[in-house]
């Protein structure tokens, strides 16, 4: 039985199921189904609008465990490269060590330009997907899809702030602070879309969602905040610890309202439920803690460990070269 407003979703085949429903409204079969409308006081207009809804609505087909699995994963590979990347920066900066001068300019221009192609996947992902809406926002007077146009305005905004990152190194007149201003920009507008993203849901989908709001305000408050304080470790290592939760927690909301492998669904409302995923999320982040902490305690020991046998070796040179200095002068002594 349909009813107005209820969004259709089928885990399995989404696709197939806008199919079904195309048929469904066209054919005589829900014209037979009129006298089941009567007792819920509904019409059979009511009924084929609520079908065309359902086929055209914003949020109709399109969220799938592959869709939460993409953006983890994008987040979740910044983040652990972000792991190491910045106490190695930091480390050498301590150290005084020009190093890593050689290589810094390339690795960022080279991390903007693949932050860009995550994004751009994940437009293509959610415009060209066979339910997707196809770069059309309206059809026949009704919105098309507008969650996975959400979804690719959030990837734009990310895309934006990876091209101002190589703009930031490519061209020198480029102000310092903009890179991280757009970037927390760009962070603020996933969350502001996120916000007006998951009503008229289920309990238990609106709070694991509603979840990301913290990680998402966080980091942009966070990245804001390097624009003042820029190149200060305790908030990229913050920042880093809140995109490798925003990964995993991706992951588990995957996991949670779309089950993969034939594994039984969550009872949406089940306020045991809720209160499990609010524990869960706490576990998240101090596994995103551990390995911000890992990354750092690694990167310092292989640090210090090459910097002492880079002075053992400098050590033994140096000695090799007093003893050689020393059997000349006691040579030329002899001669005389």
């Amino acid at each position: 039985m349909l009813f107005r407003g209820t969004t259709y979703r089928d885990n399995n085949n989404d696709s197939s199921s806008c199919q079904i429903l195309k048929k469904v409204m066209d054919s005589t079969e829900l014209r037979k189904a009129s006298w089941a409308t009567a007792e819920q006081g509904y019409t059979l207009p009511e009924i084929e609008d609520s079908v065309r809804h359902i086929i055209l609505c914003p949020g109709t087909l399109m969220a799938n465990f592959k869709g939460h699995a993409l953006p983890g994963s994008f987040f979740l590979i910044v983040g652990l490269w972000w792991s190491v990347k910045y106490p190695l920066k930091y480390f050498h900066q301590k150290g005084k060590s020009s190093q890593l001068a050689h290589y810094s300019q390339r690795l960022e221009i080279t991390e903007a330009a693949i932050r860009t192609l995550f994004s751009v996947i994940g437009i293509l992902g959610e415009q060209f997907v066979p339910d997707g809406p196809h770069l059309h926002l309206s059809h026949d007077n009704h919105w098309v899809k507008l969650m996975n146009w959400q979804h690719s305005t959030m990837y734009l905004f990310f895309a934006v702030s990876g091209v101002t990152d190589m703009l930031t190194c490519l061209v020198t007149h480029v102000p310092v602070g903009v890179d991280r201003l757009v970037m927390a920009i760009a962070t603020f507008a996933e969350g502001f879309l996120l916000y007006y993203h998951v009503h008229n849901r289920p309990p238990l989908d609106q709070h694991i969602h509603s979840l990301l709001l913290y990680i998402v305000f966080g980091g942009a408050f966070s990245v804001f905040l390097e624009v003042i304080l820029r190149d200060n470790i305790v908030l990229e290592l913050f920042r880093t610890s809140l995109v490798i939760l925003q990964g995993t927690w991706f992951w588990q909301i995957g996991f949670v309202l779309f089950p993969p492998f034939g594994a039984p669904e969550w009872d949406q409302k089940d306020d045991a439920n809720i209160m499990f995923i609010t524990m869960c999320f706490c576990w998240h982040y101090l596994a995103a803690l551990c390995i911000t902490a890992i990354s750092y305690s690694l990167v310092y020991c292989l640090l210090t460990q090459s910097r002492r046998h880079g002075g053992e070796v400098i050590g033994i040179q140096k000695l090799k070269s007093d003893h050689t200095y020393q059997a000349a002068l006691l040579s030329g002594s002899d001669e005389e």
